[in-house]
C-alpha cells in the first residue's frame, strides 16, 4: 500500500468482524515495525500478544469490571492533562460527541460512562490486541519512541487490509491486564491496541482533523 494511503485510510476502527487474523500477518508487521526510529536505538517497547480465550478471558473480567461501575485501579500516568485549554478543549469535546453518537451513546445518558468503558473493554469486538509496555525507567524520550513505533504498527496493518483502534483505556485496569499478560512490576502500560477486520455495516466514523496552518509553521521557506 502506497504510505499516503496508509496514512489517509488509517483511523480508530470501534466495530470489528470476529475474522480471525492470520498469525502471520501479524509477525510480518511486528516484524517490519522493528524499524521504527528509536532514540539511542533504545527499542524500549515490549509488546505482548493477546487473542484467543486469552482475550475473551480478559475482556469478560474488564467488562465485568466496568458494568459493576469500577472507576479502576491507581492511575500510573495522567491520560490527559488535568486542564485542557482551547483550541485542544475544542477538538476533545467535539471528537468525543462525535465518536460516541456514532457509537449510539448520547451526551446525556446518565450510564454514559459504564457505557463506554464496557465497549472499550470489549475492544470493539477485535479478535486481537497488542498491550505495549514500556520499562518504568524510561523517560519522555522514550515514550515518544513508543508513540513512534505505534504508528508503525498501525500503518503496516493497514498495508495488510487490517484496522486498529489505540486503547489508552485498557491501563484504567492495568492490573487486570497485569494478570492476564505476565507482565513484571518492572513494566507500565502504554495502552492496548486492537486489530482486526472492519465490520462490514459498521457506522463508520472519521474525526476531523485541524487543518496543517493551525499546527505547522514554515520558517525560511
Amino acid at each position: 500500500m502506497d504510505v499516503y494511503k496508509a496514512v489517509d485510510s488509517r483511523r480508530a476502527v470501534r466495530a470489528f468482524s470476529d475474522e480471525p487474523v492470520p498469525k502471520e500477518r501479524l509477525e510480518r508487521v511486528l516484524s517490519a515495525a522493528t524499524r521504527a526510529p528509536s532514540s539511542g536505538n533504545l527499542q524500549p517497547w515490549h509488546v505482548f500478544v493477546v487473542t484467543g480465550g486469552p482475550l475473551d478471558s480478559l475482556k469478560g473480567r474488564a467488562t465485568a469490571r466496568a458494568l459493576a461501575g469500577d472507576p479502576g485501579d491507581d492511575r500510573e500516568y495522567p491520560m490527559y492533562p488535568a486542564e485542557l485549554n482551547s483550541p485542544y478543549l475544542d477538538r476533545f469535546s467535539a471528537a468525543a460527541a462525535q465518536r460516541y453518537k456514532a457509537l449510539g451513546i448520547e451526551r446525556d445518558d446518565p450510564d454514559r460512562p459504564m457505557k463506554i468503558a464496557a465497549l472499550n473493554s470489549e475492544a470493539f469486538g477485535a479478535p486481537v490486541v497488542l498491550f505495549c509496555y514500556l520499562d518504568r525507567t524510561m523517560g519522555p524520550g522514550q515514550w515518544a519512541d513508543a508513540g513512534m513505533y505505534l504508528q508503525t504498527v498501525m500503518l503496516l496493518l493497514r498495508a495488510e487490509g487490517l484496522h486498529s483502534c489505540p486503547q489508552v483505556m485498557w491501563t484504567m485496569y492495568h492490573e487486570t491486564v497485569r494478570q492476564a499478560v505476565g507482565a513484571d512490576d518492572g513494566l507500565v502500560l502504554l495502552c492496548g491496541v486492537s486489530v482486526g477486520f472492519e465490520k462490514e455495516g459498521a457506522p463508520r466514523l472519521r474525526t476531523g482533523r485541524a487543518d496543517m496552518t493551525e499546527t505547522v509553521s514554515f520558517i525560511g521557506a
